[in-house]
């Protein structure tokens, strides 16, 4: 697996690759300016100089003038060692130069002729400008001379006061400008190295200094322990760019600390009530087992070992039921259906325990409802047997839904005495019941459990369950909220 790189680091990597960029672009634009300036400097050097050269060559009368006068013309480039001048006839004899070697030149005698394109010097494929054509810096062309020395000049065409036509050649040895371009550019390339290397250094000390904050808070966070959840992050300490981490850590701590406590608490609920049924069967067990016993007394003792059995048996169940519906991965099978159909099956259902208990179920109202039928049943079943337990003789349970574009809301409602109100907020919570010393409830009770499941059918449903009390009865109310139209 490959290692992360440290945040650190990369910052001060990418601070430095960002400063070398900054170097090289400005370094470019300046370079570019030096040589664009040094270029055209000397392109004006060298086009002055060959305008100056065929005005005084105009001067002249003669060819013969041409070779009396030659200091005059070489002249124009004297005192710039980088400058060449050659002067030629139109058979190709030198007239006159300056700072020339070529050895078609030297090696040959004095009065020798070569051929012409040996007098253009540096340019065998210059076009030459002729005598009318005015010398601008585009007629200048760039070579490279036999040893590699990079030149750059021009040739031209000139007429002699008795119109004889001449070629005058002038050329700059560009040797000292690209000595000084090259180590104009190694110093640029040193400078962007140096500063791109300091701003590494530089980057990593100021980030590092910079994250420091967070460093404070990854240690905070590391000294809070399962009996430190209340511990908070001191949020005031963060820089702004970090509170929104800290604040985030916060309620992390906060939902991890309700879910500990819930858990906590859920577990020894949990314990209390498997102990009730487990003590009463130990209890009548060990009383029937201390002297010998009728067969019905063993069989009464049997029969309520059985309803224990049953009772430990629907609390793991919906122990079970509860911890799937909190999974993720929990699927409710939702199809349309009638709720009035649903809520008169659920009374049916409950007809007989409601006719042993005094009491009478109506239904109210109706609506269609997309949901998990079978979800809804359960969520219904354990309201219509809550308030079963709790209503008196010959009170009316009313099942009743009502209808409208946005939601669809279930009421169970039975008359009784009111919940405490400082229950009510509890109400829905694990193992929360109406009797305060827990006693195990009614027979066929939840054991607490039926108002938790309740709520965890509507969460799944993305709906809401909310009691009311008051001295008229207690409603219970189920609103499924209808999804958006498209």
């Amino acid at each position: 697996m490959t290692r992360a790189r440290s945040l650190v680091a990369t910052l001060a990597l990418a601070f430095a690759a960002t400063t070398l960029a900054a170097f090289a672009l400005v370094g470019a634009y300046v370079y570019a300016g030096l040589e664009r300036q040094v270029n055209t400097q000397d392109d004006l050097d060298i086009v002055l100089a060959a305008r100056h050269t065929r005005r005084l060559a105009g001067e002249l009368e003669s060819l013969d003038a041409v070779r009396a006068h030659a200091e005059r013309l070489t002249s124009q480039v004297l005192g710039n060692e980088a400058l060449s001048m050659a002067v030629v006839d139109a058979r190709g004899d030198v007239l006159a130069r300056h700072n020339v070697r070529l050895a078609a030149l030297d090696d040959a005698p004095a009065a020798a002729s070569v051929p012409p394109a040996d007098a253009q010097l540096f340019a065998p494929h210059a076009v030459p400008v002729s005598a009318n054509d005015r010398i601008t810096s585009d007629r200048l062309v760039t070579w490279r001379a036999d040893d590699g020395t990079p030149m750059r000049g021009v040739v031209i065409e000139a007429a002699l006061g008795d119109h004889t036509p001449i070629r005058i050649a002038i050329a700059r040895n560009m040797r000292d400008r690209a000595d000084l371009l090259d180590g104009y550019r190694v110093r640029l390339k040193l400078a962007g190295g140096l500063g791109a290397l300091f701003a590494l250094l530089l980057g990593y000390g100021l980030i590092r200094k910079a994250l420091a904050p967070l460093r404070e808070i990854v240690d905070d966070t590391g000294r809070i322990t399962v009996d430190k959840l209340d511990t908070r992050l001191d949020a005031s300490r963060a820089p702004p760019e970090l509170r929104a981490l800290v604040d985030a850590q916060n309620a992390m701590l906060g939902r991890l600390q309700q879910a500990f406590a819930h858990l906590s608490q859920f577990s020894a609920d949990l314990a209390h009530d498997l102990r009730t049924p487990l003590n009463n069967m130990r209890g009548a067990t060990e009383v029937a087992l201390a002297r010998p016993r009728s067969v019905d007394e063993y069989q009464t003792l049997l029969e309520s070992n059985l309803e224990e059995y049953d009772r430990l048996a629907r609390m793991i169940e919906n122990v079970l039921f509860l911890a799937r519906a909190e999974h993720p991965s929990f699927v409710t099978r939702q199809r349309a259906f009638d709720v009035r159909e649903e809520l008169e099956r659920i009374a049916e259902y409950f007809e007989g325990l409601a006719d042993e208990a005094g009491s009478s179920l109506r239904v109210d109202g109706h609506g269609q409802l997309t949901a998990d039928v079978e979800l809804f049943r359960r969520a219904i079943g354990n309201l219509l047997a809550n308030a079963l337990r709790y209503t008196p003789a010959g009170g009316v349970i009313t099942l009743a839904v009502d209808e409208t574009p946005d939601a669809v809301r279930v009421v169970v409602a039975n008359p009784g005495e009111p919940i405490d109100p400082a229950l009510l907020p509890r109400i829905f919570d694990r193992f929360v019941r109406g009797d305060p010393a827990r006693s195990g409830g009614a027979p066929g009770g939840t054991a607490g459990l039926g108002l938790a499941i309740v709520r965890s059918v509507m969460e799944l449903h993305g709906g809401t369950a909310q009691v009311e009390s008051d001295a008229r009865g207690t409603r219970f109310v189920l609103t499924f909220n209808r999804p958006p139209a498209a």
